[in-house]
């Protein structure tokens, strides 16, 4: 069920976003379907258009949209796409280093498939933040998907659940300053929400901006491996019900107009001028399909859907591809689905050699080097940003706790000093590595990034000053996010 409840609150503009609460609706049938569905979309497009000044910066506005491949409990970097050699056993990889398209850059043999699609990319090996209450997950997540931290951090790092005075997703940012051109669904987060423990999507929802920029998320049963489920997204709220047709709908769009064209001068003058573009937006959503065939994943070849690979984050990437194709301005991958599980999770703790070797690493190499390929072959990475990061890296050393948790021999604990991040499409640098991490990958060498720089650069990408002004829930002014985007990461 889509469902989109309003909230009190204020744009660069100054202008409301809507009304203190609305209440649930259920797309596909009601007869106030249009309508309600356009007010949602209305508050969607009251969005933050402050006047920017002309930026001449590389990478400045190349990015029409997004995919977030978001490997959720911080995977290791020494072990995946910095690996060093030369070093102790404690902190060398089990894995070898292996050559890739760019000269003198290696990763591990975890990743054979992206090393041929590096020239594509720019590898941040300098990710870097102190930790401040920061050094478990969820607090950790909640920075690098809001650029803020939170003020209610338990001494295990867990958080309160969502709240409505959250700082939003940058997700929700984006949609707000930047609304769809298309009938199409905005921001979608898939194949589920982002969750830690018993907190389920703290960081991922539009927080004080309201629900109205809340994503769209997919939650199939089934943990990472179970295609039968993947294969069976439900996505009734895109689909008329079947005593509504859709020339009903347009039949009462048709009538809204005639009654519009009846009211009274002076009622006409205070009714909102861009209520029919809503009302029209909400039922082309509906009617066109455009977001219900996106969703076809049976539609593509069968050997591509191989690429991809056939385990459910192979198929989530194809499917941000359609989605992103059909109009989707912010796709975030949330991986793994399962969080936590002893199986998929890049919270290696306990297991990390045999885990990474036999279940996430052919995954995200299968899934993440496909995406950038596909999308370089249908010309789409010129405009499509593409970044793969997750809260934090793991530590230099393994069998060690730096977070409280118990490690194995090759287990590594959680490491935010240094880690890496992967960068693609609009304007992004193609075969760089930005930064350098020292000689155990421990702390960065030079240029370190934090995750507030990180997003910044992804505003900037969308042409959007990162200092723009956003009022929270209190009408207080607040910056996007409080960094400046790299200009070193774009061409």
């Amino acid at each position: 069920m889509f469902t989109v409840k309003g909230q009190k609150g204020k744009d660069v503009c100054d202008r409301n976003l809507g009304p203190t609460r609305r209440d649930v609706l259920r797309i596909g049938g009601s007869g106030m379907l249009g309508l309600s569905l356009g007010s949602m979309l209305e508050l969607q497009s009251a969005s933050a258009n402050e006047p920017i000044a002309h930026q001449s910066a590389p990478g400045w506005g190349k990015a029409k949209s997004i995919i977030m491949v978001y490997l959720q409990g911080g995977p290791s970097h020494i072990d995946l796409w910095d690996p060093k050699e030369n070093v102790p056993d404690k902190v060398k990889s089990e894995f070898a280093s292996i050559d890739t398209v760019v000269p003198g850059v290696k990763v591990t043999e975890i990743l054979p498939k992206l090393a041929k699609e590096l020239d594509k990319t720019t590898l941040i090996r300098s990710m870097s933040y102190t930790p401040n209450g920061l050094f478990n997950h969820t607090a950790a997540i909640y920075q690098m998907m809001t650029g803020y931290t939170t003020d209610k951090v338990s001494p295990s790092g867990q958080l309160e659940p969502p709240s409505p005075k959250d700082f939003p997703n940058f997700g929700s940012n984006i949609i707000r300053i930047k609304p769809s051109e298309v009938p199409m669904l905005p921001f979608v987060m898939l194949p589920r929400p982002l969750q830690e423990s018993n907190v389920v999507g703290k960081g991922g929802t539009a927080g004080f901006l309201g629900k109205a920029f809340d994503p769209y998320t997919l939650y199939p049963d089934g943990d990472d491996m179970d295609m039968s489920k993947m294969e069976k997204i439900k996505i009734d709220d895109l689909k008329l019900r079947p005593e509504v047709y859709a020339s009903r709908l347009q039949r009462r769009a048709r009538l809204r107009d005639q009654i519009n064209d009846l009211m009274p001068e002076i009622d006409k003058a205070v009714a909102h001028s861009s209520l029919n573009e809503y009302y029209d937006r909400a039922l082309e959503l509906i009617v066109s399909g455009r977001a219900r065939d996106a969703f076809m994943l049976d539609q593509e070849a069968s050997d591509l859907r191989d690429r991809y690979g056939r385990n459910t984050f192979g198929q989530s990437c194809l499917l941000a591809r359609r989605l992103v194709e059909a109009g989707t301005r912010v796709v975030e991958v949330i991986w793994p689905k399962v969080a936590n599980s002893n199986n998929h999770s890049w919270d290696h703790h306990t297991g990390l050699t045999k885990r990474m070797k036999d279940q996430s690493g052919p995954m995200l190499d299968g899934g993440l080097s496909t995406l950038i390929a596909d999308l370089n072959e249908r010309g789409m990475l010129e405009d499509t940003l593409v970044v793969a990061v997750g809260e934090f890296g793991r530590s230099p050393q393994k069998g060690v706790s730096t977070s409280g948790n118990g490690n194995s021999a090759d287990g590594r604990d959680h490491w935010p000093y240094c880690y890496t991040a992967l960068m693609a499409g609009a304007g992004v640098q193609r075969g760089s590595v930005y930064g350098k991490s020292d000689k155990t990958a421990s702390a960065p060498l030079d240029k370190p990034v934090h995750p507030g720089e990180l997003l910044a650069s992804i505003y900037h990408a969308f042409g959007i000053n990162p200092e723009s002004i956003v009022y929270n829930h209190l009408n207080q002014p607040r910056e996007l996010v409080k960094a400046q985007a790299i200009p070193g990461l774009f061409a």
